[in-house]
């Protein structure tokens, strides 16, 4: 997939609804809140979606990013390489995408390794764009609105934790409803299932007294 030429026709189509899925403005607070989380040694890449997509195709920041939200000795991701290999890169957005799902952002919110890593900027490494004329010109990522869906999804689940490890700004992100569980004791429990069996009546004190056999004809007095 990663050899993909230019896309035409319907394909073409397709490809252009999904890139105008993409919100330039979501991706100025990512690229703020990806900064701010991994600390010091990212910088930010150029602005637009193929800047963007460049910043994070290698999966480096991805799983330094992921890292960054566990206490430090329990990060999910314990070594990341820095190899200019395909398979090595897409093996790590791998990684990533594991540990995010793992971390709470729910299957559909997940986006897969070829939205972010198939196609590449036009001055991409020779072995990047393998298969391709050296004139023709990569194309950007399949779908980076779902990359962008992802770590908007993980941002939110960051907040909502509110265990210390996010940094940033809270207002970037939405905190999660959470469900609320009531603790109950076993006093309580004990009672609430005596009131279960007085609501379902009893059968105390009954007694066949006054019932016929089957079949035999009923008495009156």
């Amino acid at each position: 997939m990663a050899n993909r030429g230019p896309s035409y026709g319907l394909s073409r189509e397709v490809q252009e609804k999904i890139e105008q899925k993409y919100d330039p403005d979501l991706e100025q607070r990512l690229v703020d809140w990806i900064v701010a989380q991994c600390g010091g040694g990212v910088e930010k890449p150029a602005t637009g979606r193929q800047g963007f997509q460049q910043w994070l195709m290698d999966g480096i920041i991805l799983c330094r990013l992921i890292n960054s939200l566990h206490p430090k000795g329990k990060e999910p991701i314990k070594k990341i390489p820095e190899s200019q290999m395909a398979f090595k890169q897409m093996e790590k957005i791998s990684l990533f995408l594991q540990a995010a799902e793992a971390y709470g952002v729910t299957t559909t919110d997940i986006f897969q390794t070829v939205d972010l890593w198939e196609g590449k900027p036009s001055d991409a490494p020779r072995h990047l764009c393998v298969g391709l004329p050296v004139n023709r010109r990569c194309h950007a990522g399949k779908d980076m609105a779902a990359v962008q869906r992802t770590l908007m999804a993980l941002g939110n689940v960051a907040v909502t934790k509110d265990d210390g490890q996010y940094k940033g700004d809270p207002d970037w992100f939405h905190r999660k409803a959470q469900g609320y569980r009531r603790e109950f004791t076993e006093e309580q429990l004990r009672q609430g299932q005596s009131l279960i069996s007085l609501q379902m009546g009893s059968n105390r004190g009954a007694s066949q007294s006054g019932m016929t056999g089957y079949g035999m004809h009923r008495q009156i007095m």
